[in-house]
């Protein structure tokens, strides 16, 4: 396959590869607060001035933009629900929603690291941590001076997080913790990391493990065609003391962990959204410069179709990321409400860069525009944080009680 010659290509706006307003056909904007826009414009600015500029680049040497976490931190991208006293932003879920969508519409990779720092991180310290471990760790993490990850799956545990084999034993005044974890983002760089294992009553419990201690490494995971400007790695122990003081006093079983999950999974389904609107925005434009027999590709009915699908599946998705907003600022969303929003949205936005990648023919190969890069993160965050297939047997268990993966 011949790339499009550059004549051609010098045809195309070079204005298609940076983030645009949002499509909005239903006017949702009309539910938002002035502070939900100045929190999001804010953020679109941020991603189309810091992100935009650099991130194929880092794509295609596989490199993390490390020198962007203290930027996250200084914008408020990191624990923006989190109380002020502690750091955070003190903003509600519409918000976080909002900037997550902004990030991704920049790359699925950057969003990765707010996601996990922000729902994985900050959110179980706040919610299991003692106050001394939320003064001690919370506002450094909020301004990007640490950098956190979260140890759950691992080699053999995925869909099945509950049948991990990091364990941990009780000593005088440390715990000796032993495993390791797998495709964990952020580990090769994270200070710290919030780990679940077994302790020898088969009980699961949560640790804080800091960059340092003996016997605990972190090595990268290269070779990824997906996600490549996010940085993912192991976690791995042999006999490392963890102090008593780095147990999450109130973090007890699955279920906590399962918490913390379903706060990532709610920004995913916003920062999907984002990839999805951004694939949407750079196909309408090529499709309106782009010349062929003598017109513009968007005047041919099927190039229509393709953009009107497009808007429908978005819209559709903006109305269902609104509500399950505005049901977790009541406190009343569910797991399986979040996990039919992760998995419509993640498919959603799969789908919808396919189609632009259709229509940008073979320029949508190319770095030349982010289609490409979208479409091959969103085959990871597909399966991060719960599987599409995974996310379906929620709901399939929610519907009619009765668990089909266990």
């Amino acid at each position: 396959m011949q790339p499009q010659s550059t004549p051609s290509r010098n045809k195309v706006d070079s204005r298609i590869t940076s983030p645009v307003e949002s499509p909005d056909f239903y006017q949702l904007d009309d539910l938002l607060t002035a502070e939900h826009k100045l929190v999001r414009s804010a953020v679109r600015d941020f991603v189309r001035r810091e992100i935009c500029p650099i991130v194929e680049d880092y794509a295609q040497r596989a490199e993390f933009p490390v020198h962007l976490v203290q930027k996250f931190g200084q914008i408020g991208a990191f624990g923006p629900t989190i109380p002020t006293e502690y750091g955070g932003g003190g903003l509600d879920q519409i918000s976080y929603g909002l900037m997550t969508q902004e990030i991704e519409r920049g790359d699925s990779g950057c969003r990765s690291c707010v996601s996990v720092q922000s729902s994985l991180v900050m959110y179980p310290i706040w919610a299991f941590g003692s106050e001394e471990q939320r003064q001690k760790f919370l506002p450094r993490l909020a301004t990007g001076e640490l950098l956190g990850c979260f140890g759950l799956t691992e080699p053999n545990h995925g869909s099945n997080p509950g049948g991990m084999e990091s364990n941990f034993i009780e000593r005088s005044d440390y715990y000796l913790l032993n495993g390791s974890k797998l495709w964990i983002t952020n580990a090769p760089i994270a200070d710290i990391a919030i780990v679940w294992a077994k302790n020898d009553q088969g009980k699961i419990r949560a640790l804080l493990v800091e960059r340092g201690m003996e016997g605990f490494s972190t090595p990268e995971i290269h070779n990824k065609w997906s996600l490549r400007a996010s940085t993912t790695g192991e976690l791995v122990f042999q006999d490392v003391k963890v102090p008593k003081e780095n147990m999450l006093p109130d973090a007890f079983g699955l279920k906590s962990a399962l918490k913390c999950l379903d706060q990532a999974r709610y920004g995913i389904s916003w920062g999907a959204l984002g990839a999805a609107m951004e694939c949407y925005e750079v196909a309408r434009r090529y499709a309106l410069e782009r010349i062929q027999f003598s017109k513009p590709i968007a005047s041919f009915q099927l190039v229509q179709k393709k953009l009107a699908e497009m808007l429908t599946d978005i819209t559709q998705a903006q109305l269902l990321c609104w509500r399950l907003g505005m049901l977790k600022n009541e406190d009343r969303a569910t797991t399986a409400q979040i996990s039919l929003a992760k998995r419509n949205n993640v498919e959603m936005a799969l789908r919808i860069a396919r189609e632009a990648r259709q229509i940008l023919g073979g320029m949508g190969i190319t770095g030349e525009f982010p289609v490409m890069r979208h479409l091959m993160n969103l085959e990871s965050v597909s399966t991060y944080e719960g599987t599409h297939d995974i996310h379906l047997l929620i709901l399939g268990a929610d519907i009619t009680g009765i668990p089909a993966y266990k």
